[in-house]
């Protein structure tokens, strides 16, 4: 049996000092022609340029091992009204982030001209990810990991399975799996920065890569002329049972804005029913052992458990597509017709960066089940948020401990801009408004919607373009901000 105090054994032992602003190697990149993309991914532009970054693998340990990291641009098409760089992120987390420039131009998914004109856009691989050393862990294992353990047993050997995993990725990929953290990340950014030759930089980070923008602002303040923060994480570093309860209470939410969105269109294949109620009677059944997928002709045999269901609720409403998840939740209620299940579990790389930003580690089985008692209170409907218990499993037994808050560099920082859904399942609004108040003029900007990444991804307009013109100007919207849907 795993003892709960070996979690707080570190991977490696000993605290390191912090380094110094700017250590490590700084060179120039030596841009060429990018690498042609995988099918089915389009190439990147003709107007996109790669090279590389040689960082160190530790910070604490400027002149140790160093890895390279992958980074591409597109150069702003005005030079005379050049503002900078401009520097993203994806999230995650564990994204690749090259595409930010291979594609910066794309009239779908590129940047309006007005800020193309204006910044060199700035992609990068995160370390371990892409094409900045890909982290190689033993996937046949991760597919053995129970994913909501039923009982103490299982919750030790999921524990146990955390531990194995982590020590593949160790050996598959050598000591960058160690070091993976946002705090590293956001030192790489700084030795991007001074590689490019540029005294400060802009930032766009979406959904995880707020908390990389918000470690690169705590570190070099001075050296940050724009930060946009869109659909962001707690920075807080919230333990396991606010992270599921903040995240359960955004999926209550969805559940209700579901039901608002039926008795509102005629479309709905629930219209006419008490939503929340349907929902409660798919759970009774489930925990009954009496829900089954539906079929053609009626119920089959295959039973759907209720932690089915929670991932279903967090997957559809997350998303927001009322319309499929009410013609699902029909098909289910009634026995006929088809359910759509999603395997939503991030990639593998997930772990070694959230499991070293926040401490999720959990004494034991019973504090797990305290744990879905108090997310059960939060969301009597959704029962909890399928994603944040994810994340908060995958920790469990993880041997590397969570970093230590970096400290705060000397500067004065611009106006922060954050916007975000008021419903949003992944990153939830509590956590967005700590994130504004990170910041002395920071500012929050919401949208009244259910939703996740508001830039170019949402069904409004308004939050691209006050980012847009916040990056460009510096100009933010009046703190809390509201738009509407539509």
């Amino acid at each position: 049996m795993v003892l709960a105090g070996s979690l707080l054994v570190p991977w490696s032992a000993g605290a390191s000092p912090e380094p110094a602003a700017g250590a490590g190697p700084v060179g120039t990149v030596k841009w060429a022609a990018c690498p042609k993309a995988e099918p089915p991914y389009p190439d990147p532009s003709k107007r996109t340029r790669c090279g590389t970054v040689e960082v160190p693998v530790d910070w604490a340990k400027p002149d140790g091992p160093t890895m390279k990291i992958a980074v591409a641009r597109q150069k702003a098409t005005d030079p005379e009204k050049r503002l900078g760089v401009l520097l993203s992120n994806p999230g995650g987390p564990g994204s690749s982030g090259l595409d930010d420039a291979y594609y910066a131009d794309s009239p779908d998914e590129g940047y309006d001209k007005s800020i193309r004109s204006r910044f060199d856009i700035i992609g990068f691989d995160p370390r371990g990810i892409g094409r900045s050393g890909e982290l190689r862990c033993d996937e046949k294992l991760a597919g053995k990991i129970p994913t909501r353990p039923k009982n103490a047993a299982e919750f030790e050997r999921m524990r146990t399975l955390n531990k194995q995993l982590a020590d593949s990725c160790r050996a598959g990929s050598g000591p960058v799996a160690d070091h993976m953290d946002s705090v590293s990340v956001a030192r790489d950014m700084d030795a991007i920065r001074a590689a490019l030759g540029e005294k400060k930089i802009s930032f766009l980070g979406h959904s995880y890569g707020t908390l990389i923008g918000r470690q690169y602002a705590r570190l070099f303040p001075q050296k940050v002329r724009a930060l946009a923060l869109d659909s962001a994480m707690d920075p807080s570093r919230p333990d396991a049972g606010r992270f599921l309860t903040d995240g359960s209470a955004a999926a209550e939410g969805g559940v209700q804005q579901l039901a608002d969105w039926c008795a509102k269109n005629t479309s709905c294949a629930l219209k006419g029913k008490d939503v929340k109620a349907v929902v409660r009677g798919l759970f009774a059944r489930a925990d009954a052992g009496t829900l089954s997928e539906p079929g053609r002709h009626g119920p089959t045999r295959k039973k759907v458990t209720a932690d089915q269901l929670s991932g279903f609720l967090t997957e559809y409403l997350r998303k927001w597509n009322p319309q499929t998840a009410a013609e699902q939740l029909s098909a289910l209620n009634s026995g006929k017709g088809k359910v759509y299940w999603t395997d939503s579990t991030p990639d593998l790389a997930w772990r070694t960066v959230m499991c070293r930003d926040y401490d999720f580690r959990l004494r034991d089985w019973d504090h797990y089940r305290e744990l879905r008692q108090q997310a059960r209170s939060a969301a009597p409907h959704a029962r909890y948020n399928a994603q944040a218990l994810d994340m908060i499993l995958g920790c469990q037994g993880w041997p590397a401990a969570p970093e230590p808050e970096p400290a705060r560099g000397k500067g004065t920082l611009p106006p922060v801009l954050v916007v975000n859904a008021k419903h949003d399942l992944a990153t939830p609004l509590p956590g967005a408004r700590r994130m504004a108040q990170e910041f002395p003029k920071g500012r929050l900007a919401v949208l009244d919607a259910v939703g996740h990444w508001l830039y170019r991804q949402c069904e409004s307009p308004l939050p691209a373009r006050a980012v847009d013109t916040y990056l460009r100007t510096l100009k933010t919207p009046p703190d809390g901000t509201v738009y509407p849907r539509r």
